[in-house]
């Protein structure tokens, strides 16, 4: 997925996640695109926005209920990217979930 995601009217959830990266690879693009596909499959996703510099990314994903993250959450192959993100990937982190009141697209 790429692009700017057009989400349904609100209200919906959005989980912010915000990364900076250790040293190399390690097998992190492979996951994350994975990680990208599996919840695309899941119940209740809606979508995924991410970019990426030398130091910090940025991914958000978008969801119709608080439920549906939990789910998420809790998926076993979600846990094991989790766990080696804590592991090997990642410096620091930060999660926000978030619910969205109002937006607006335009496109041009």
């Amino acid at each position: 997925m790429s692009g700017i995601v057009k989400t349904p009217e609100p209200p919906y959830y959005a989980v912010i996640f915000a990364s900076e990266r250790t040293e190399g690879d390690r097998g992190y693009g492979i996951m994350a695109d994975k990680m990208v596909e599996l919840a695309a499959r899941q119940k209740g996703f809606l979508g995924v926005e991410s970019a990426r510099d030398d130091q910090l990314g940025i991914t958000v994903s978008y969801w119709d209920s608080i439920e549906s993250i939990k789910v998420w959450k809790e998926n076993s192959a979600h846990k094991v990217a989790q766990e080696k993100g804590r592991a090997e990937w990642y410096k620091n982190f930060s999660l926000r979930v978030c619910r969205v009141e109002r937006h607006s697209f335009f496109e041009m």
